[in-house]
């Protein structure tokens, strides 16, 4: 598995309805690549937004991040969408899981 955590802060002057279509065109865009597994977005109560993207492999991720449709959107967001970001890529993360809890 590969992830990519993308953390970042939207600007004042959003357009947010083009925001919102790019990130649903993106979002169905993503899904069908090969070695898509999911995504997930959170927002925290200062604005920041963490959304994490899972990957079979890394090579699927940069196949993602070179998507041509991605990289125009991508343009966007640095000239009109977002006032900063930071983007984590982690390749074999460790990982550990804790039984959901069953009745006795």
């Amino acid at each position: 598995m590969f992830l990519v955590v993308f953390r970042n802060r939207k600007r004042a002057d959003i357009d947010a309805a083009a925001y919102a279509a790019d990130a649903d065109a993106m979002a169905s865009r993503a899904a069908a690549m090969p070695g898509y597994l999911g995504f997930k977005s959170y927002a925290a109560d200062d604005g920041e937004v963490v959304a994490i993207s899972e990957w079979a492999d890394e090579a699927s991720a940069r196949a993602w991040g070179r998507d041509a449709e991605h990289a125009a959107v991508q343009g966007r967001g640095r000239a009109g969408y977002y006032a900063e970001y930071t983007l984590f890529a982690c390749d074999s993360p460790r990982i550990h899981h804790f039984p959901e809890a069953r009745p006795a």
